[in-house]
This record gives C-alpha cells, sequence and structure tokens, in this order.
C-alpha cells in the first residue's frame, strides 16, 4: 500500500472520529407550548396531553440489541413559560407487583422498574441532565458530562408523580427552566428516555442505544424540536437559607458539652439560562450522607466521592482533571481535613465560597471558583484560600480542550503551629478530552504542573489513556509519568515519582440462541506496571471470564499474579504495627483467585459474594470474604448489611535482632468490617436511615442516624444523629445531635 492510500486512510479514520454524523438524528419529537393548566398527579387527563405528539417504540438495550421491545412505552411531551412537562404510559408485560427497592430520592438503579429522560440541552452530546422516577414515585436526578458520565449526587427542583394499577403505571412530571441551564434562543435540544423493567428483564429506550454504552449516553439522543425555542427564566434567582441548632461532646477530649445555632445559606442566580453563580455563607454540610468506611489493605489513601451540594453542579469542570488517583484539584480537600489516624475526612468550617459555572455558547464552558476556610487547631491549620480557574473548549464533535489553574493560599502561617502547611501551593493543567461521535473511541491526554515555595525539577505529569469499545472488544491503553517533586496539595494524588502503563484487553460473546438465559459471557486481560526510575516496583496481571444472565444475575472467576517492592516501610495490615512492618527495599510476589456472584434484582431477597484466596506480603495468605444480604418491604423499608472478613496469616518478617537473616512469621491477623442499614421511607417525602458501622481495622463503631422530612421541593428538615465508639470496649469516642432546617426560596 502506498504512503498515498495510508494517508488517505488516515485522513478518513480521523475525519470519521471527530465528524460523523449524530447515531440517531431520524428519531424526532415535536414539542408544542399549551396554554392548559397541568397538574402533576399522575393523571393524564389535560387536553394538552391529548393534543401531544407520541412516540414511536422503543427499541431493546438489553439483554439483546437488535429488535424492538416486548414491553410497551408510551411519552409524550409538552411545555408553558415555566415548566417542561412529560408523561409516560408504562404497561407491563408480566402481572404482578411492579418491583421497587423504597421510595427514597436517588435510588440504585438495577433495584427498580424506572423510567429515565437524558435531555442534551445544547444539543452538543456532551453536556445534559437526566431525571426519573422509579415505579413508587421515587425521584432520580443528575448532571451529565463527558457525554455519559453522571453526577448523580446533583439534586435539584422538579416535581413528579406517579400512578398505577395491574395493567400499567404512569408517570408525570414538570421540570422548570430555572432548574436546567440551556442557551436561549435555541430550539432544538438532544432527548432519549429510556425503561427498565425488571419482571421482564428488559432495559429500553426510544432512541436505539447499543447494549454496551450506558442508555443515558448522550452520543444516542434522538432530537426534540420546539415549535419555537424554550423560554428564557426571569428573575432565576434561589435563596436558601437554614438555621441549625446541635449538641455534641468530645469524650476522648474530656471537653464539656458543646452546643451550636448556626445561621448561614446559599444563593443560586442564573447569570443567563446557561450560566450559573452560586454563592455560600457559613456553610453546614451535618446533613450529608456519613462515608462509607472500607477495610483498606492497600498503601495509600482512600477515595471519597464529593457528596455537599454547593460543589456538585458543574463539578466536572473542577474535579475532573486528570485520572483517578491522579487529580490536581480534588474539592473534598476543602472544608475537610483527612485524619491520617483514622482516613477519615474531619470539617474545616468554611467562611464563604463562590463558583461561576456553565456555558458560555455552543463551544465555551467557564469554571470560577473562591473559596475561604478558617484556621483550625485541631488540624493544624491556617486560614487558607482556595481559588480554581477552568476553561473548556469543545473541538470537533464531541471532543474538548480543558485548561485549569489552582491556587491555595495560607493566612497566618506559622511553622510551630501549622508544620504541614506551606505558604501557597499552584497548579496548572492541561488536557485534551477524546469522544467520538459514536463513542467508539474516547481518551485522554494531559499536562500538569504543580508550583511550592520549595519548587524543584520534576514536578509535572504527563499522562495519557485511549479506549475503543464496541459491541464485542473492550480495549484500553492507560500510562502516566509523575514527578517525584510533583505537588498538588488541594487535589488526590495517591503517589509520585513513577512510570505506569496500564493495558487492557476484553472481548464479549452473546449467545445465538435467543432464548439462552444468558445475556453475555466475557473473558479480560488487565497488566499494571509501575516503575521509578531504578526498576519495577509494582506489577499485578489479572486474566477474568464473567458470565452476566437475563435476569441480571451475574457470576465472576479471576486469578492474579502481583509483585510488589515497598517503596517505604509499610504494615500489611495497616493499622501501624511496629513488630509486623515490612522494611523499605522488601519486594514480594503472590497469586491469588477471586471468586463473585451477585443475585438477580428481581427477587425481595438479595445478596453478593466475593471470596478471595491466595498470597499475600512476605509469603503471606490473605483470605477475603464480603458481599451485601438485603431485603426489601418494598416499597416503605429495606434492610441490607454489607461485610467484609479479612484473614491474614504467615506473614513472614526480617527480624531486625538477628544477626543471621533469620525471619520470623506472625500469627493470623482478623479484621472485620460490617455495616448494617436499615432504610424507613414512609412516603417520598419522609425518610428515616440509620445504619451500624463496625470497624475492627480503625478500631471505631460509628452509629448514625437521620431523618428528613422533605415538606416542600429541595427543601427539608433533618434530624442527624452520630455516634463514635472503640470497637474492642465500647468506650464512648464523640457524640452529636443536630436539628437543621433548610428552604428553597425561588425568587
Amino acid at each position: 500500500m502506498s504512503i498515498k492510500h495510508l494517508l488517505h486512510l488516515l485522513l478518513t479514520f480521523i475525519t470519521y472520529i471527530a465528524f460523523g454524523q449524530k447515531k440517531n438524528e431520524g428519531f424526532q419529537i415535536h414539542v408544542e407550548r399549551t396554554s392548559a393548566a397541568i397538574s402533576v398527579d399522575g393523571v393524564l387527563n389535560e387536553s394538552a396531553w391529548t393534543k401531544a405528539q407520541t412516540t414511536s417504540d422503543f427499541y431493546m438495550v438489553t439483554p439483546v440489541d437488535t429488535g424492538l421491545a416486548s414491553v410497551k412505552t408510551i411519552v409524550k411531551l409538552t411545555y408553558d413559560n415555566q415548566n417542561l412537562y412529560i408523561s409516560a404510559v408504562c404497561y407491563n408485560k408480566f402481572k404482578g407487583k411492579n418491583i421497587v427497592e423504597s421510595l427514597r430520592r436517588d435510588f440504585t438503579f438495577n433495584k427498580n422498574d424506572h423510567f429515565l429522560i437524558s435531555i442534551d440541552t445544547f444539543d452538543d452530546l456532551t453536556n445534559g441532565f437526566t431525571f426519573g422516577v422509579n415505579a413508587a414515585g421515587a425521584q432520580w436526578d443528575g448532571q451529565v458530562y463527558e457525554g455519559s458520565k453522571v453526577n448523580a449526587n446533583w439534586d435539584n427542583k422538579w416535581q413528579s408523580a406517579t400512578k398505577s394499577d395491574d395493567e400499567k403505571w404512569v408517570f408525570e412530571a414538570a421540570i422548570p427552566f430555572k432548574t436546567m441551564r440551556y442557551k436561549a434562543g435555541i430550539g432544538r435540544w438532544g432527548i432519549n428516555f429510556t425503561r427498565y423493567d425488571i419482571k421482564a428483564g428488559e432495559k429500553s429506550s426510544w432512541a436505539p442505544v447499543p447494549r454496551q454504552f450506558d442508555p443515558v449516553t448522550l452520543a444516542f439522543t434522538g432530537v426534540l424540536l420546539w415549535d419555537t425555542p424554550p423560554p428564557t427564566p426571569k428573575n432565576n434567582i434561589s435563596v436558601i437559607p437554614y438555621a441549625l441548632s446541635g449538641v455534641s461532646k468530645d469524650f476522648q477530649a474530656e471537653t464539656n458539652t458543646s452546643f451550636r445555632k448556626d445561621l448561614g445559606g446559599d444563593v443560586k442566580v442564573a447569570v443567563t439560562s446557561s450560566m450559573n453563580l452560586d454563592l455560600t455563607i457559613n456553610p453546614d454540610f451535618s446533613q450529608v450522607d456519613a462515608d462509607r468506611q472500607i477495610t483498606n489493605l492497600n498503601r495509600f489513601k482512600l477515595f471519597y466521592p464529593e457528596k455537599r451540594q454547593f460543589f456538585l453542579e458543574n463539578g466536572d469542570l473542577f474535579d475532573n482533571f486528570g485520572f483517578d488517583g491522579l487529580r490536581p484539584f480534588f474539592s473534598r480537600q476543602i472544608g475537610l481535613s483527612l485524619n491520617p489516624n483514622t482516613w477519615l475526612y474531619e470539617p474545616v468550617r468554611i467562611q464563604y465560597g463562590l463558583r461561576l459555572s456553565g456555558k458560555l455558547d455552543k463551544d465555551w464552558r467557564l469554571g470560577l471558583m473562591n473559596i475561604q476556610t478558617e484556621s483550625n487547631s485541631e488540624a493544624s491549620l491556617p486560614t487558607q484560600n482556595f481559588s480554581i480557574f477552568s476553561l473548556q473548549r469543545k473541538v470537533f464533535s464531541r471532543s474538548n480542550i480543558s485548561l485549569q489553574l489552582i491556587n491555595k493560599e495560607s493566612f497566618g502561617l506559622d511553622e510551630k503551629l501549622h508544620p504541614n502547611s506551606s505558604k501557597f501551593n499552584r497548579n496548572l493543567a492541561l488536557e485534551y478530552n477524546l469522544a467520538s461521535k459514536n463513542n467508539n473511541w474516547t481518551g485522554k491526554v494531559l499536562y500538569m504542573k504543580s508550583f511550592s515555595p520549595k519548587d524543584s525539577s520534576d514536578s509535572f505529569v504527563q499522562a495519557a489513556n485511549v479506549t475503543y469499545q464496541n459491541t464485542n472488544w473492550y480495549l484500553s491503553w492507560q500510562h502516566e509519568y509523575v514527578g517525584k517533586n510533583y505537588n498538588a496539595e488541594v487535589g488526590f494524588i495517591q503517589r509520585t515519582g513513577y512510570y505506569k502503563i496500564n493495558p487492557f484487553a476484553g472481548y464479549y460473546f452473546y449467545p445465538k440462541n435467543p432464548h439462552s438465559k444468558i445475556a453475555n459471557r466475557a473473558v479480560s486481560i488487565n497488566s499494571v506496571f509501575y516503575w521509578n526510575k531504578q526498576n519495577l516496583t509494582d506489577n499485578e496481571t489479572t486474566l477474568s471470564y464473567a458470565v452476566t444472565y437475563k435476569n441480571r444475575s451475574a457470576f465472576l472467576i479471576s486469578g492474579a499474579n502481583s509483585f510488589i517492592k515497598l517503596q517505604a516501610p509499610y504494615d500489611p495490615t495497616n493499622q501501624g504495627i511496629p513488630n509486623i512492618t515490612l522494611p523499605a527495599g522488601f519486594d514480594s510476589r503472590w497469586t491469588y483467585g477471586l471468586v463473585n456472584y451477585i443475585s438477580t434484582p428481581q427477587k425481595m431477597l438479595t445478596y453478593s459474594l466475593l471470596g478471595r484466596y491466595g498470597g499475600y506480603y512476605a509469603n503471606g495468605n490473605l483470605l477475603t470474604i464480603s458481599g451485601e444480604l438485603g431485603y426489601r418491604f418494598q416499597p416503605y423499608m429495606s434492610f441490607s448489611v454489607t461485610y467484609e472478613y479479612d484473614h491474614i496469616r504467615n506473614i513472614q518478617i526480617p527480624d531486625k535482632n538477628s544477626m543471621d537473616g533469620s525471619i520470623k512469621t506472625t500469627s493470623g491477623v482478623e479484621l472485620w468490617l460490617i455495616t448494617p442499614k436499615l432504610d424507613f421511607t414512609f412516603t417520598n417525602k419522609l425518610f428515616f436511615t440509620t445504619f451500624i458501622q463496625y470497624n475492627k481495622q480503625l478500631s471505631n463503631l460509628n452509629i448514625n442516624a437521620r431523618l428528613q422530612w422533605r415538606y416542600k421541593p429541595a427543601s427539608d428538615l433533618f434530624l442527624v444523629y452520630t455516634d463514635n465508639y472503640f470497637s474492642d470496649n465500647l468506650l464512648a469516642k464523640n457524640r452529636a445531635v443536630v436539628l437543621k432546617f433548610t428552604y428553597w426560596w425561588n425568587l
């Protein structure tokens, strides 16, 4: 083949990746304005619904994606000056109760019959919103970014209702234009509808979506055509004040009982229909769900997702630079301090904050943030200010180029009082995100550089990945170089001073027999290598075989070979036990096997079981048994227990006191993590959740209970109780009770 032909093929490939036509351009639905009043009650008796256009048949997504859905779903849309109205009639294929877990907001997808709407308000196949309900009326919403990823912690104000009978269940919703962000004057949006019927074992969508992709993927949206461009909301300002009263006591420090009385709140201002300004003064996040603890048997700190509402809208503009374990900015570093003894985040008071984020036009996105925190003597932190600037430019069809600047500044710094703080820390990040129009190709190339008072060479990062995915193949490559002196104090960096490569290959098999109980089988191989500048420090290669059944149960078996050469002393139990700490430079190699099974979500009783057995550090052995057991008394109560048992034994430690290089073998170490959770959803406005976390590794027993009454949309009354004890003797550590009132007021 000639050079000319090669160049032609390369140009054709790049053009296809960058400018391919929208996949579901032919799926179009018109929406017309109504002057008739609509009552959101799940009863579609208004005249506007009889006049609205009806969608065509839905297509199956899973278990196969080659034909029309067997369950019937009818969707209609209309609008007025305030709201976009959506209705869906979801017919049942089989008799019996709809399957739902509870009435709680942001439900688990695979345990609930549900209906979702995906809306691409800029028709750019990249950013959008998703709204939905389960069959009992519990709401779910989120922000879509990078075309297919969803920030499900994002919550906003909208109304919905459901009604059901033996033949069907009906969904009706009003989504305020004030809730969404869009460019004024645009008369065309992207849209898709997704239905999941657990009894039928079928997921379907209006505009077809290949089964290897999530149905929320904006690359596969159809077209929503407005008779006139949607109205631009006026005076789109929301004030969300809170009042709080609480009492707490620290038994470890033997301090007196302390009482709290706080006022504060947020203001949300729609600067334009696509750009939002968030302001917060003296915020409090005591009502946010407590972090789920896990047993940590690796050498690096754990990642906990952001749940605080102030940081969530357009959160990808700030938090999504880099890769997992390699983030130049992570919002949980603001207002929270990682306790090195418990590996958990503890609050640091925020005085004020502002965020400006959203779209300047169809191609440009902007994010600005500035936050001031108080000094904290317990955490040895001075007063600090955080400033973040993010700018994103869309290129080609769905790709973008992004720039981020991060500045952390300390005030009143005292080396004795604040030994772990620096005068400043700054970071520059630049990345290119690849996303083909059909979503088969995705990837990222990035460069990051840090600046600190003691800055030196080798303080940069260069990394890239690329993924190809079609019906059968999933192929990916990722490599990273992180300089030894790279420092991201407002980021999440697990390690520095390494090279890494991570190739992955997976292949999916689909049965030819349409009556097969198997949805798909998959084999995969994954390898991860780390080097420092001298030698290989880590390697793990894993071979896996997985089966997913049409009833959505799943089975996985895998085997792995691992090698680690320690770069610092390490206790393999992660409990800080000196007599079983391995020295720097110690290397270990082992193999292990893993089996995992997840039960079908169709049953009231659900469970998962994972077993891991094999080698561990220093010729040791590790047995892990973990999983979850749950039962739901739908839709009002669900009970679950997650558990993990780890048994570490026979670790052979070099004897420091021996002259002949002898070793000593440790006796067994057993770690337990047990988390029972009881969730009452009396209505879709009144919830009570309590869970207990027994963590032997951290020697902690945590009790967290929360009563929430959503007396108006997005307005709540919370009563939160938290208690911590030592797990071995049950002596109290600390205790707190908080009563918090919030109100969402639209001006």
